[in-house]
């Protein structure tokens, strides 16, 4: 399931918010319901303060008392009264959640644990930061009432109203903020709204979640990625007039609203929300689609490249298409064995049981870029700027990061009036909701989740659909990791101030800024790939996608060394720097390949390789900061593949997507080159078949991959970077 439906439901946001990230671990020291009990107002006062989560020490929980009773509160999560079931032993009633105060020599309270025991999360430790609560939740009551909306073809879809308490009988015009999506919005609530969104919900809007057309209450066929068709008839639907049809009803339907409307969702509602800025409805003033499924085949969940995203494409079609709701793809197999043993994607779609389901056979039957996928595609809608746009996007988003960066591009040249910005951060896939210090084992030094919401999201809806004033984003803020900094520049890649500069393979496992000056012959580095044993992407056992355990969320912060031992790759390495580098903009990698097959992958990988003697954990880490992979077959067409010839060297020059990393002095440069990323991506079996889908076990054969580091042939990563003051 997407991430970010994390902070949209369960107990466990309502007592630190979303900006804790919850673990799947059962740690309660009982699972028998408690007993409350009444202590003294004196024992009660003294665990009055603020206590601060140790992992994200932004999150913080305000603990009071009141009329003789403790309460609890958030930013993010309702007033909850703490019960006692003996001195230091607390619990929110009906929650499954305890709290254990903890005490110094002097008896003093100094902090406590948080415990689960209904399986929702590990346990939480809090700091005592002071004696004094301060009251930080804004928390407005909203009513919630459940609709069914006709659309022209008579299909009635699903929707949760949640509007301000009173703000109906006062009269108060508001504007509408929507959500449609295909998870299911049983969980909206007026908790569920303040949790996710704060800062919008203390403003006041009429919040509307929608379950789109086939999926859960909602009626009709369910199709994913509906492609935009012509409307000619009543019957002519796609997600652009589900939309226009649900809106129309709002404004008719919902008293005292505004007229206007904004629309925002990550991940397949982002692509919803672009959906809204596509022939859009008069009433919708901005939209925000954050990590949008944008090209599903040319970048976003399911090819890359035309590289085939295995585990994901056959955990997410599952999915979604298997039943009306989410039921996840779970099992205590090492995906990387079953995928290995099924041979191929046509055999482990068998063993699953799911060939016939809609976008598997898609799959099985058109790997190559056909006019089906190309239908699907957004971007190419992108040919003027009909609403105000915000995009927004992480730097390690496992899921979606092509489709932010795509459609702000396609958008731009068409910006005369400036309402198209983007954000890229330092987040995974919609990591911008949570709090967010932290990714993995990174510490940015803030919490650039609530910097983004405060200071962007919050009013660029503001500005737009309430006309205040406070968004002053000219155009593109990014995330500067390394030096964790937030900058703000005038288009992207930024262009002002940066020169162009190239980093290239050298022979002997080298990186220069100096082109190479060698014989056209020159070998950067070579390997022999063998589709028997390929790379994994992320350390084993790899758990199915969103399965109980999965570190699929964090694999793209993962430490890489646990390749760096592997002989079937090639990497290269710069000497410690002896001053900061920075990369900003498209990172392109430009190879030049040759392999003695007729079909190959090239992943190209760049990191930042910490000293040894850095601060744990980060000692010797070696960080992805953008990577990508390029199936060889379709060097020359995305629409034709065709077989590669042995021995011949082949340029592949393609985008590893955008980045703004500084490489601190220090530390090093590598690129790393290999040619399988498993079970993440299916194997190629290095001969070319025409689907590779269906590939006969005999076509796997082991290759060698050769990289040149030649003036003829020069490969290199081309990027961006400032130009010295």
């Amino acid at each position: 399931m997407k991430l970010y439906r994390s902070c949209l439901a369960g107990v466990s946001a309502l007592v630190l918010g979303c900006g804790v990230a919850f673990g799947l671990q059962d740690a309660a020291p009982s699972s028998q319901a408690p007993v409350a009990i009444s202590l003294p107002a004196a024992t009660l006062a003294e665990y009055v303060g603020t206590y601060a989560n140790t992992t994200e020490p932004d999150v913080v929980l305000s603990v009071y008392v009141q009329d003789g009773r403790l309460y609890s509160e958030s930013e993010r999560a309702q007033r909850l009264e703490l019960q006692a079931e003996s001195p230091d032993h607390f619990f929110w009633e009906k929650s499954g959640i305890r709290i254990v105060f903890e005490r110094d020599a002097a008896g003093k309270v100094t902090g406590g644990t948080i415990h689960y025991s209904n399986g929702r999360g590990t346990e939480q430790t809090l700091t005592r930061t002071s004696n004094v609560a301060v009251r930080s939740n804004h928390f407005r009551e909203y009513t919630r009432e459940e609709v069914m909306i006709p659309v022209r073809d008579d299909v009635k879809l699903h929707a949760v109203i949640l509007r301000p308490e009173g703000s109906e009988k006062s009269g108060e015009a508001l504007p509408f903020l929507m959500q449609r999506t295909p998870y299911g919005v049983d969980g909206a609530s007026s908790n569920q709204v303040n949790a996710s969104k704060p800062e919008l919900a203390a403003s006041a809007y009429i919040f509307v979640y929608a379950d789109i057309r086939g999926r859960y209450k909602s009626e009709g066929q369910f199709v994913m990625n509906r492609p935009i068709v012509a409307h000619t008839t009543k019957n002519d639907v796609d997600e652009t007039t589900d939309t226009r049809d649900t809106i129309d009803w709002l404004l008719k339907h919902v008293p005292h609203n505004s007229g206007k409307i904004g629309v925002l969702g990550v991940s397949y509602p982002g692509f919803l929300a672009m959906s809204a800025g596509i022939d859009a409805h008069p009433a919708v003033k901005a939209i925000s689609p954050q990590a949008p499924m944008t090209n599903v085949w040319m970048g976003d969940d399911f090819f890359h490249n035309g590289a085939f995203r295995e585990t994901y494409g056959f955990d997410y079609v599952q999915q979604l298409e298997g039943q009306k709701t989410d039921v996840r793809v779970d099992t205590k197999e090492d995906t990387f064995d079953f995928f290995l043993r099924n041979g191929n994607f046509a055999g482990a779609a068998e063993s699953a049981k799911m060939s016939e389901l809609p976008t598997a056979k898609i799959f099985l039957t058109q790997p190559s870029y056909t006019k089906l996928w190309q239908d699907m595609a957004i971007e190419k809608r992108l040919t003027k700027v009909e609403v105000p746009t915000l995009e927004v996007g992480g730097w390690w988003d496992q899921e979606d990061m092509w489709g932010t960066q795509a459609e702000y591009a396609a958008l731009k040249p068409h910006d005369t009036k400036h309402e198209v910005f983007m954000v890229l951060g330092p987040w995974n896939h919609g990591g911008w909701g949570p709090t967010t210090r932290h990714l993995g084992v990174l510490d940015f030094g803030a919490p650039v989740g609530d910097q983004y919401r405060k200071t962007i999201e919050a009013p660029f809806f503001e500005k737009y659909l309430k006309g205040k004033l406070g968004f002053d984003l000219k155009d593109t803020a990014s995330f500067r990791t390394g030096v964790n900094e937030w900058e703000r520049y005038a288009a992207w890649p930024p262009k002002a101030g940066f020169k162009t500069a190239k980093l290239y393979l050298t022979k002997g496992k080298g990186l220069s800024f100096s082109a190479p000056a060698g014989a056209y012959d020159t070998v950067a580095g070579a390997y022999v790939a063998d589709p028997a044993n390929p790379v994994p992407y992320r350390n084993r056992p790899i758990q199915a996608t969103y399965g109980d355990g999965s570190k699929w969320r964090m694999w793209l912060v993962e430490d890489q060394r646990f390749v760096s031992d592997r002989k079937d790759l090639a990497s290269f390495t710069t000497p410690a720097l002896d001053h900061d580098v920075t990369v900003t903009g498209d990172v392109v990698a430009d190879l030049f390949a040759a392999t003695t097959g007729t079909d190959a992958d090239w992943v190209v990988k760049l990191i930042d390789v910490y000293p040894d003697d850095a601060p744990a954990p980060m000692a010797g880490y070696q960080l992805m900061i953008v990577d990508e992979i390029f199936r060889g077959r379709y060097v020359k067409s995305f629409e034709k593949p065709e077989a590669l010839k042995p021995g011949e060297v082949v340029e592949y020059k393609y985008s590893l997507h955008g980045a703004d990393h500084t490489f601190l002095k220090s530390h090093k440069i590598m690129v790393e080159v290999q040619s399988s990323w498993f079970p993440l991506y299916d194997r190629n079996p290095q001969t070319f078949v025409p689907n590779i889908m269906t590939a006969p076990a005999d076509a796997y054969r082991p290759a060698t991959q050769t990289i040149y580091g030649s003036a003829k042939y020069p490969s290199h990563l081309e990027f961006s970077t400032p130009e010295q003051k």
